[in-house]
Order: C-alpha cells, then sequence, then structure tokens
C-alpha cells in the first residue's frame, strides 16, 4: 500500500527508513522522498513512527 502517493513511497519503505533509525516526519522525507510532496500522508507516517517506535519498546522489555 502506498503511504505517500506524490513520491510513489510504499507503507514497507517508511517501516524500513524508521527502522534505520528516522525519528520524525523530516528524516524520513530524507531517506525516501515519503511526505516531501502535497504532504497529505504526514499524519500517516506520524502514526507509522508510532507504531514502530511502540514494537521498538515493547522488544525491548522482551
Amino acid at each position: 500500500m502506498f503511504v505517500c502517493i506524490c513520491e510513489r513511497v510504499r507503507e514497507c519503505e517508511v517501516r524500513s527508513v524508521i527502522r534505520a533509525g528516522a525519528r520524525c516526519e523530516d528524516s524520513v522525507g530524507e531517506a525516501c522522498g515519503a511526505g516531501t510532496g502535497c504532504g497529505s500522508c504526514i499524519d500517516r507516517i506520524y502514526d507509522l513512527i508510532d507504531e514502530e517506535n511502540a514494537d521498538t519498546l515493547v522488544a525491548i522489555a522482551a
């Protein structure tokens, strides 16, 4: 599924750059281009950052 239609960036790509260290929408945009067009995907990028960070915290706690 595409997260960013303007730059044709898929959810798996966004999750990958977040796992690689992107911690805000600007760093996600620099890494893969998502969120650098019209901006309508920014909320979804925030959600993915939150989801990936929550998964990381759960993994660390386990």
